[in-house]
């Protein structure tokens, strides 16, 4: 196997949106691949197309693109090993069913929903916990193995529906190595015999999947751990083709942020937070759900986060870019438990991204946002200053504005709690000579701004704590923020002299 080129898939059905889970599994297949100079294949397992759903795989492929993890082949990019949709390979898969059938490890079987119900509540009746089509119950049913091959013939050649299972060993000890969770040993006394091949003519996933797999030379199938249940019958389908099985990776399941069960939709609805990358809309019952690109995250901190819940790189690094995560992953590092999703982590991961981007690529960013909104632009050279004061504040581009609104434009209110606590009888006069001071600056620079407020309060003796927090209310309303002198140099002396004088005015008239 180590000789082989490292060839992994991505196989999403496209009956929805892409989950987050999803994408890590993507994500954690582009990363091993890379690692190892291979090749990262999307395929679209479309095989059940009462499930289809119009949009959803445009929907992955714009989703991969958006995280940087764009595959090597797929219906998109093309490729030696294509088609790359499974309902466009459906002429492939009754010759390898019919191999299975001529070896004698799969069977006809045409029995109708009512004969299988019947057949389930009989095993219920009986006491069975798990009353299903296995190789007891299959002694008793309409199929190959209790028919003759006169019987057969004659139902084939009429019209009969049948479908084509798999007929498992009564009793054998099946063993699966897993990368992740060393060797998983069933027996397959507790499996059933699996539909391969529908009435309609099309394979289940169980036999699509195996072939594609081994047409296309993957070499280590990497999924969620909601596969694990299916992987000996996974094993005994390579057996029984005589192909040598891909290494297999079980990846855990991400949970909810109170570690109780699979994360889902409803969760992300309940407690605010978007579980798909993009935003979706059912094409169906118009439906809309929200998305982490929407949301404002940068699409880096949303894979920085992603690869961490479920491995981690054994170091206190917690900020990777793609490439540092290429280069720092593997599957020996990925854990067996349950990874929980925290929010606030991922609100956290993108604070990191913000602040570490330039003030000028966020201006851009910013820019958009605010005409999205109508809001007056000032010059991209004042956004860009804007960013650099408040990016240490926000987690998100649209912050940098709902934070900073007085950067903008004149204070609406007052923080009363700062007003309560500091502004006193005496603070009008005290705070019109300073105004006064900062009025006849020759500059209004952050420097001289500055000096001019120490030789202030040196010469009244007094503490800081006495004064800047009422300038700041009377030029900003807050009771804190960036910088003042960088704020007020930012918004220039006019404006700065004129929400002085207002807010003594207004606060004041409040105060009487």
């Amino acid at each position: 196997m180590s000789a082989k080129r490292v060839r992994v898939r991505f196989a999403p059905s496209p009956t929805g949106p892409l989950h987050m889970g999803g994408v890590r599994t993507a994500l954690y297949n582009y990363l091993f691949a890379r690692k190892h100079g291979g090749d990262f294949v999307l395929r679209i397992e479309d095989t059940d197309q009462s499930r289809y759903i119009a949009g959803a795989e445009e929907y992955i492929q714009e989703a991969l693109d958006w995280c940087g993890i764009s595959p090597t082949e797929g219906p998109a990019q093309g490729g030696s090993y294509g088609p790359y949709r499974q309902s466009e390979r459906k002429a492939i898969y009754r010759e390898y069913a019919d191999r299975l059938l001529e070896s004698g490890h799969a069977y006809y079987a045409f029995d109708s929903p009512e004969e299988l119900d019947k057949m389930r509540e009989d095993l219920k009746k009986a006491g069975s916990n798990s009353p299903q089509y296995n190789a007891i119950s299959r002694e008793n049913m309409r199929n190959s193995l209790t028919l003759s091959a006169e019987e057969v013939e004659s139902l084939i050649s009429d019209g009969q529906p049948y479908v084509i299972r798999f007929k498992m060993p009564r009793r054998q000890e099946v063993r699966v190595q897993d990368a992740i969770r060393g060797w998983v040993v069933v027996n397959s006394a507790q499996l059933d015999d699996k539909v391969l091949f529908k009435s309609d003519g099309m394979p289940t996933y169980h036999l699509a999947n195996i072939v594609d797999d081994h047409l296309m030379e993957i070499s280590h199938v990497i999924r969620g751990e909601e596969w694990l249940p299916s992987a000996p019958l996974h094993q005994l389908l390579y057996d029984a083709f005589g192909w040598e099985a891909p290494a297999f990776a079980h990846l855990p399941l991400l949970l909810r942020p109170d570690g109780n069960g699979k994360l889902s939709k409803r969760d992300g609805d309940r407690l605010g937070f978007p579980v798909f990358p993009l935003d979706w809309q059912d094409p169906a019952s118009g439906e809309k759900s929200s998305g982490y690109r929407e949301r404002g995250y940068f699409p880096e901190a949303f894979v920085n986060m992603l690869a961490f819940l479920g491995w981690n790189p054994g170091t206190p690094q917690e900020i990777f870019s793609l490439d540092e995560l290429v280069e720092a992953f593997s599957l020996e590092r990925v854990g067996k438990a349950g990874a929980k999703f925290d929010p606030d982590k991922a609100r956290w991961y993108n604070q990191q991204y913000l602040r570490s981007t330039g003030n000028d690529e966020l201006a851009q960013r910013l820019k958009s946002h605010l005409e999205a909104k109508g809001v007056s632009i000032p010059s991209m050279e004042k956004l860009s200053t804007v960013c650099g004061l408040m990016k240490e504040r926000a987690s998100f581009v649209p912050e940098l504005y709902e934070q900073g609104k007085y950067l903008f434009d004149k204070p609406e209110a007052y923080d009363d709690k700062t007003r309560r606590k500091k502004w006193k009888p005496e603070s009008p006069a005290l705070m019109g000579e300073l105004m006064e001071r900062f009025a006849a600056l020759p500059a209004f620079e952050p420097e001289t701004l500055e000096q001019c407020f120490k030789d202030f309060l040196e010469e009244k003796s007094l503490g800081m704590g006495a004064v800047l927090p009422n300038l700041r209310l009377l030029i900003t309303g807050q009771g804190m923020g960036p910088g003042m002198w960088e704020i007020m140099a930012l918004i220039g002396k006019e404006n700065s002299m004129e929400r002085m004088s207002a807010g003594i005015q207004n606060l004041s008239s409040e105060a009487n």
